[in-house]
């Protein structure tokens, strides 16, 4: 059962935080009212409109290296990993995001190497139990000694003044729910919708050296009801590498691959990788 906060201790810990813009509310070492603030804070942290808005586009993005160590962007609803954070430097304030968004430091933000873009996911620092709900909108930070930097507005809500090792848990359902608003769908598209395009406008060409690869993901569910939809672009498939299942669009000439890319990106808001021979080429080279 959570506990109560009597309104005496409310005005409290209210007075506590009056005197300070970076410090969150301290609590007693008996932990009185942990449960219940935490909560409060979280429900108060959801309904930002800012952090809960959709993005100008959807982002995964395309394998790439830092220091020679390759980083493979998915979606991951189940993503819960620690390590040391940074905070962005002020100074890239109103800067453009790798989604299209403009990174505002005085917001709860974050970057990521891999997760999709924008994703909610909770931080909370190690050395002090302190936790905040941000949302992940630009690609970063780029040293392999980091895998996520905060926002200062982040940063302080946590008590982190430089780096501090810090959990990092993706929401599900929060992350689903401004992924879709962000593309448009108020529920995951019917897996049958696709086959009811005329087979005139789906035209599937049979050979050709090039791949655009749509996503990937660690659920092969998501993977197939992702490959049905895009079969209106040509012939797409499902293909398991690794711990990965990649959603494919094969057997498509350079014209055909072209069109595709543009298709997705115009349509679909998203960034198409293109493969040729199956090797990663780049995807405005042809």
């Amino acid at each position: 059962m959570k506990k109560l906060i009597s309104l005496a201790a409310l005005a409290a810990v209210l007075a506590g935080c009056a005197g300070s813009n970076q410090e969150p509310a301290s609590y007693g070492a008996d932990g009185f009212g942990e449960e219940t603030l935490m909560a409060e804070t979280e429900a108060q942290s959801l309904n930002n409109t800012y952090l809960m808005a959709p993005a100008p586009r959807y982002y995964i993005g395309n394998a790439y290296k830092v220091e020679d160590v390759q980083y493979i962007p998915a979606e991951d609803f189940t993503y819960n990993q620690t390590g040391v954070a940074g905070i962005v430097p002020a100074e890239l304030n109103g800067t453009k995001t790798s989604n299209g968004e403009t990174f505002d430091v005085t917001q709860l933000v974050a970057t990521s190497k891999t997760l999709p873009l924008p994703t909610i996911a909770r931080v909370t620092n190690l050395d002090n139990g302190q936790s905040v709900i941000v949302r992940v909108n630009n690609r970063g930070p780029f040293v392999n000694t980091r895998i996520m930097d905060l926002s200062p507005a982040a940063a302080a809500r946590i008590g982190m003044n430089g780096t501090a090792k810090v959990q990092i848990q993706v929401m599900g359902e929060e992350s689903i729910a401004v992924k879709n608003a962000t593309i448009g769908m108020s529920e995951p598209a019917p897996v049958a919708e696709p086959a009811a395009q005329p087979a005139e406008t789906t035209p599937v060409v049979t050979t050709g050296d090039y791949s655009v690869q749509v996503a990937a993901f660690y659920s092969e569910d998501s993977a197939n009801a992702l490959a049905a939809r895009m079969r209106a672009y040509g012939d797409a498939t499902v293909v398991h590498e690794g711990d990965m299942y990649k959603v494919r669009i094969e057997n498509l000439d350079a014209p055909k691959a072209r069109a595709v890319i543009d298709a997705l990106r115009s349509s679909e808001g998203m960034a198409p990788g293109l493969l040729k021979n199956g090797r990663w080429v780049n995807a405005d080279s042809i």
